[in-house]
């Protein structure tokens, strides 16, 4: 049995639980959300909690036990408090602005890029360097974010680490092993 399929989820005041077969509907103040699990889980409300319990012991059900446990907390999460990806632009004359249903971003092209907003999502720019994307399904919310990725753009609180990887894949290969070659000399004092 799964030790994170074992955890109860709580529902929250305001979050509504509904299960019909293998189809759950959670709908709560920040918007409804709504999966088609596997006919291998079952769905016990308990004391304002549910519990997913697994048809049998077989491998295929353990190993959706844990995942689907995790879906529902993510589907419970997302309709009572929501999730949000912070991104920052990195680049000289890099700007965002939101209008609308529609993302104007200015990324050093001869022409702005428009992004439409999918529904569900919310973006904000609370600056010209930095969106927010927020919204109640967490991976429609990374997807979002994971499309504005590219050249100058980071994860606010994650650091540059997707930049400097945009980075070192644009640099010649053969640039980066001459650099790293020296670098591992001079670490063992070789040079």
């Amino acid at each position: 049995m799964s030790r994170i399929g074992k955890e109860p989820v709580v529902l929250p005041d305001g979050v509504d639980f509904k299960v019909d077969g293998a189809h759950v509907t959670v709908k709560g103040p920040k918007g409804t959300l709504e999966r088609d699990f596997s006919d291998l889980m079952s769905f016990t409300v308990e004391d304002g909690t549910v519990v997913v319990v697994p048809a049998d012991d077989e491998r295929e059900t353990r190993a959706l036990h844990g995942l689907s446990r995790a879906l529902l907390n993510n589907m419970v999460v997302g309709c009572s408090e929501g999730f949000q990806k912070r991104l920052t632009l990195i680049g000289v004359g890099y700007r965002a602005q939101a209008q609308g249903k529609t993302l104007n971003l200015s990324l050093g092209f001869s022409h702005p890029v428009e992004y439409p907003v999918p529904e569900g999502i919310t973006i904000e720019t609370p600056s010209n360097t930095e969106i927010v994307v927020s919204g109640a399904d967490k991976q429609q919310v990374g997807q979002v974010a994971a499309e504005y990725l590219g050249k100058g753009k980071s994860w606010g609180e994650g650091g540059p680490k997707l930049v400097v990887k945009r980075i070192l894949d644009s640099l010649d290969r053969d640039t980066v092993l001459r650099d790293a070659r020296r670098e591992i000399r001079a670490r063992l004092g070789l040079s």
